[in-house]
């Protein structure tokens, strides 16, 4: 015989109302009961039939995912994260890929919304909020990672001005004076991650110099082919630096490789600084110093604000940036 609602609720004293609660993802459960129903749901082996449910409430319990890449460690954990976050609630999550390409990302979401969605989140590729196809759409979305500040939406990622500081000043306090800068051309995360690189370089009395900052437009994909190549127009320029602030972490990792090619000895002749502090970061041949922007938190805020969109489509947007932290490994030690 198949587990009932009223089944659970009866064996946990609470109301069939609190079961549906929890199942629905409401947050006006307390932790401790939401997790005591979970618990019992999972021992039963509790099924919610999502066809009824949907059929019941006129909404799917699915929320839509568009990245630019799913093959990217920051991406696939992120993607991890808020999968299980979702799941927990009673929800699914349909992932799509836009392989950086603003067409595919535009067909994804017309795709994604075509199966009834209850929340879109993308990562969007669009290099202008004009282009961005979400805009005006009934179903609420929310921004990841990648940030339109002019357009009302709501939006989760890093506090990415922050990132930059970080990393740059870590430098700076390591007495590094010809700090260069590998970035991506267009994104929010880079132009943010690059306004913290130059205010703490102004705030430290360090010009900042151009021929320093080297810009590039995918990343997600070829990072370590771009920041390889990035770092080799650096060593060829006029000034040599002494430290470089990548974009991400993999990116940070071509760019040691030509470091290291062009017979450069790292920490002692130049310093690197990554972003993402993927997992495999620590067990590079010279492991690498990297910010750490919580992608697994990511995730999970992600999933509460879609829940709380899913059952309140118009309320104000929201930004939230999470706190990036600095891990310190041998790519920048101190000598």
């Amino acid at each position: 015989m198949a587990v009932r609602l009223k089944d659970i609720a009866k064996d946990l004293g609470v109301s069939t109302v609190t079961v549906s609660k929890v199942l629905r993802g409401n947050t006006d459960i307390g932790e401790r009961t939401r997790q005591l129903v979970l618990d019992r749901m999972r021992e039963l082996n509790y099924q919610p039939n999502m066809m009824a449910r949907g059929l019941a409430s006129g909404r799917s319990y699915t929320v839509g995912l568009v990245v630019p890449d799913l093959v990217h460690p920051f991406f696939g954990e992120f993607a991890k994260s808020l999968g299980g976050a979702l799941r927990r609630s009673g929800r699914a999550l349909i992932i799509a890929s836009s392989e950086e390409d603003p067409e595919i990302e535009r067909q994804e979401i017309r795709t994604l919304l075509s199966r009834g969605v209850d929340v879109m989140l993308v990562a969007s590729c669009q290099p202008h909020p004009e282009a961005a196809s979400f805009s005006g759409e009934r179903v609420p979305f929310v921004l990841i990672d990648r940030n339109f500040p002019a357009m009302e939406a709501n939006f989760v990622g890093s506090n990415d001005v922050k990132v930059g500081e970080l990393a740059t000043r870590h430098l700076i306090e390591l007495g590094r004076r010809r700090i260069a800068h590998i970035g991506a051309q267009e994104m929010s995360p880079s132009l943010d991650r690059l306004t913290g690189y130059k205010r703490a370089l102004a705030a430290a009395g360090i010009p900042a110099q151009k021929r320093l900052v080297v810009t590039r437009k995918r990343f997600e994909e070829t990072g370590d082919s771009v920041g390889y190549q990035a770092m080799q127009e650096l060593l060829a320029g006029k000034v040599r630096p002494d430290a470089v602030f990548c974009y991400n972490d993999l990116s940070a990792i071509g760019a040691m490789q030509a470091a290291m090619h062009a017979g450069l000895r790292i920490p002692q002749e130049i310093a690197f600084v990554g972003c993402g502090n993927l997992r495999y970061a620590e067990y590079l041949k010279i492991p690498l110093t990297s910010i750490d922007h919580a992608t697994d938190k990511m995730g999970e805020v992600a999933a509460k604000l879609a829940l709380e969109l899913a059952a309140d489509p118009k309320q104000t947007p929201q930004t939230v940036l999470l706190d990036p932290r600095l891990v310190v490994r041998q790519s920048s030690a101190v000598l």
